[in-house]
């Protein structure tokens, strides 16, 4: 895959940086990435409902 440059300001770095200590990771690229695979992550459990609590629904016979 091609690789394309971004400019970061100096909040997207620090944040970048932050991931970086708090992860192990050497470079700001391999914590964009972390990030991006744990959005994706993320994003799948909550289409699939994977992680969510299932609950049994007692339905109640409703009364006249």
């Amino acid at each position: 895959m091609p690789e394309q440059p971004m400019e970061l300001d100096q909040q997207a770095k620090a944040v970048l940086d932050a991931v970086c200590e708090q992860q192990g990771l050497d470079t700001r690229e391999q914590a964009a990435e972390w990030l991006l695979r744990r959005r994706i992550r993320r994003g799948a459990q909550g289409l699939t409902g994977r992680g969510r609590a299932l609950y049994e629904v007692n339905r109640r016979p409703t009364q006249s």
